[in-house]
Formats: C-alpha cells, structure tokens, sequence
C-alpha cells in the first residue's frame, strides 16, 4: 500500500513539475501588449554585484508597475484571475515574494458594509455591557463644599482667601538674616578715599556716571536693587584699579550689565548696552571689562545694599508707603555722591534714611523696635542723618536729577516734591 501510494505521490509531483514549467515557458513567450517596454531587449550594465536590473525606470507610472508585477507572475495563477474586472490599482503596494512553483490562490475577499455588532445576541455580552454600566457608589458631599463648576477656570471658592506671600517676611529668620549682612556689609565694602588715588578721574565724574545709570534702570525698567548693586561694583572696581576718564563709562556698562545678570529674570543683551552708550564702545570691550571685573571682585557679586536693610527695616516696623518712598529715594540720593557717603556702611544709611523720612512726613523719630534689631541708636545716626538731610535740602540745586526725575511719579507717590525740613530732629 506504502510503495503504491509513494508512486503515485511522484507523478503527481512530476506532472505538477511539468505544468509549472509549461507555464513558465507560455508565460516568457507570451506578448505583453500592456508595456511595449518590456519587448525590448535587456540592457547592459556593469553593476552586475545586485544583479542586472532590467528595465528598472525610476520615470514610470503607478500602473506600469502594477501591470509589470501582474506580467511578472506565472501563467497559471493569471489564468485563474483572468474573470475578474480590472481595478485601479493602488497608489502603494507591497509585493511578497513568493517560492518557485508555489501558486497559492487568495480567497477573495468581498468587502460588505460593516454592520454594528449585535451585543443583545449574546447574553454573555449583555452581562459583561451591564458590569461596566454599573455606576459608582454614591458620594455625600458636605453642603459646604458645594460649589459651581459652570467654569473650569471659577476660583469663587478662594476669592477674598488669595493672599500674595511676601518672601522677605520670615519672622523667624529675621534675626539671623540680619546678622548676615551685617556681617557681609563689612567686608563687601569699598575704600572710602579710593578717589584721591585716582590720577584722572574726580568725585563729579562718578556722580554723572550713577545719574546715567539710575536712566539706564528707567529706561529698562529695571529693579532698584540693580541699580545699589552696579554702584557697589564700580566703588569696589575703581577701589583696586586705576581707570582713565575715556574707560569710566565702560566700567559703568560692565557693572551695570554684571548687576542685571545677577539680579533680573530677563536682563537686557550685551548689544542694548552697546546701544545705550551710543556704540562708543564694542561688544567685545563690554565683555572683556566684565571679565576684568569679575576678577578685581573675585566673583563676589552677593552684597548687602541699603534696599536690602531698608525691606528689613519696613518689615519690623510698618510704616506708611509714602515714608517707604521717601526713605528709597534718600537712599538713591546717596548713591550719587561718593563724598561723604562712602564712608558709612549700608545698614547706617538705611537707618538715617528711615529716620529723616519719618520725621518728615510724620514728625516721629527712630523707633524703639529698630533701635533693638540694630543696636543704633540715634546718637550714634546722627552724623549721618545731618549729612542725608544737608544733601535733602541741596537736591534742587543739584547737577544731576535723575534720581529726583524718577521718584516724581505717582509710582513712588511723588516724594522727590516733598520740600525737606530747614531743621533735622536732635537727639
């Protein structure tokens, strides 16, 4: 039965053998009337490593190629599919290689409109349908948390709660943070005669620089504290270095640019400091000046400034803002002359400041609370409330008025129009 079946196995094989290759001869010898291309003779080419590629246009159509894969195909499966209507090719096919002699017909597939899936026909579905529809369990929402959720943006339910967090005020902190920059104060602090050392510059040349820095802030819009820092950076700059007069502006650029970097979210670009010196100097000058004075200061760029212990100050002691516009803008007249301001630190202008102010526009004195937190008492401000109170009464007559200009506006509630008192309170 074995040898009988295994016989008639291998005719069947070579009569299959024999079909096959019949086909393959009817269908090399058949004419393709649909591509004239492919009657011509194979062309010759020297990249014979992927083998000859015959008639491997770049330059033909969608259907040539379809046409091509069809003519490609043995005889025998185009025989079968000869019945059916030609259709339009698509734009992108995928053509699977298929072994020697192997003709496998596809079913053909007849695309019917897609109907929903009847879930009721079965009753395992409808119990799975009816599980994932169960709702949830109920909720209790207290009444007070009942609110309106007509608007995904609604914050009724904090409105009158919002309070804006002041990051200067932590009580807890306040003794030490003080201590700090009392501290730092001392050794961030310039040489009080750095001027007579200097060969070609004067006190009324560095008195037009900061008038032209306070415009430069305005200009920019930027944060007083930038402003306090620049100026320390040039007093602290031209305490070790000798500068000529045609060089003190750009010093001032690189301070100023320094003090914008440390202190604003988005300080202005190398290129608006060249534009605000009307490109008397270069890119390249303002950022080899800052260079050269990132070295002098070796890198120490965080100093306590007079707004520093003024925001101190107002935090102990509330005070009204116009006493806190007043004491700001005493605080920037000092900024401007060097002589006799230098040699006072910070934490003593700012307590002369807040004193003068307050005697101003309240006839009060130095509060007790601060006299506590700085151990200054007003004996010991004296000095200094005499010298910011004879520069209060000269500030009309000065030659620079930008800092007057500035605190004009009703931003700092116009306090520069305030006429100063003809007597300073005595201790």
């Amino acid at each position: 039965m074995s040898m009988a079946n295994r016989g008639q196995a291998s005719a069947v094989s070579d009569l299959h053998n024999q079909e096959n290759m019949l086909s393959r001869l009817r269908g090399s010898t058949k004419p393709r009337g649909n591509e004239n291309q492919e009657n011509l003779p194979p062309k010759q080419t020297s990249r014979t490593v992927l083998g000859v590629l015959h008639n491997n246009l770049r330059s033909k159509n969608p259907t040539q190629r379809a046409l091509k894969q069809e003519s490609t195909q043995p005889a025998s499966c185009k025989s079968e599919d000869v019945d059916q209507p030609a259709s339009k090719p698509a734009a992108f096919q995928i053509h699977v290689d298929e072994s020697d002699g192997a003709c496998i017909k596809k079913p053909q597939v007849v695309e019917k409109p897609k109907a929903k899936p009847a879930v009721e026909d079965s009753p395992l579905a409808i119990d799975a349908a009816a599980r994932l529809r169960r709702p949830l369990a109920t909720i209790d929402v207290p009444a007070v948390m009942e609110v309106s959720f007509d608007s995904p943006m609604d914050m009724s339910v904090v409105e009158g709660e919002a309070k804006v967090a002041c990051v200067n005020d932590a009580p807890e902190y306040a003794e030490e943070i003080h201590a700090y920059l009392r501290e730092m104060e001392v050794k961030s602090r310039p040489k009080a005669g750095y001027m007579k050392k200097q060969p070609d510059i004067t006190n009324s040349m560095r008195a037009i620089l900061v008038d032209w820095l306070v415009e430069v802030g305005e200009e920019y819009k930027l944060q007083n504290e930038t402003l306090y820092l620049a100026v320390n950076y040039i007093d602290r700059f031209l305490s070790s270095m000798s500068v000529l007069r045609g060089k003190l502006q750009l010093v001032g650029t690189a301070a100023m640019l320094l003090a914008s970097k440390f202190e604003e979210i988005y300080p202005p670009e190398v290129a608006e400091f060249v534009y605000i010196t009307d490109d008397t100097y270069t890119k390249k000058q303002v950022l080899r000046m800052e260079h050269l004075v990132l070295k002098v200061l070796s890198f120490d760029l965080a100093v306590p400034t007079i707004n520093q212990f003024l925001t101190q100050y107002f935090l102990q002691h509330s005070v009204s803002k116009q006493v806190e516009s007043l004491a700001m803008y005493l605080g920037e007249l000092s900024l401007v002359d060097s002589d006799p301001f230098l040699k006072y630190l910070p934490s003593q202008l700012a307590a002369a400041a807040c004193v003068l102010a307050n005697n101003t526009i309240t006839g009060g004195s130095w509060p007790q609370s601060l006299e506590e937190m700085t151990s200054y008492t007003l004996e010991d401000l004296m000095p200094c409330i005499k010298d910011l109170h004879q520069m209060y009464l000269n500030t009309p007559q000065h030659a620079q008025q930008s800092v007057r200009e500035k605190y004009k506006g009703p931003k700092y509630h116009e306090v520069s129009t305030i006429d100063a008192p003809a007597k300073v309170l005595q201790s």
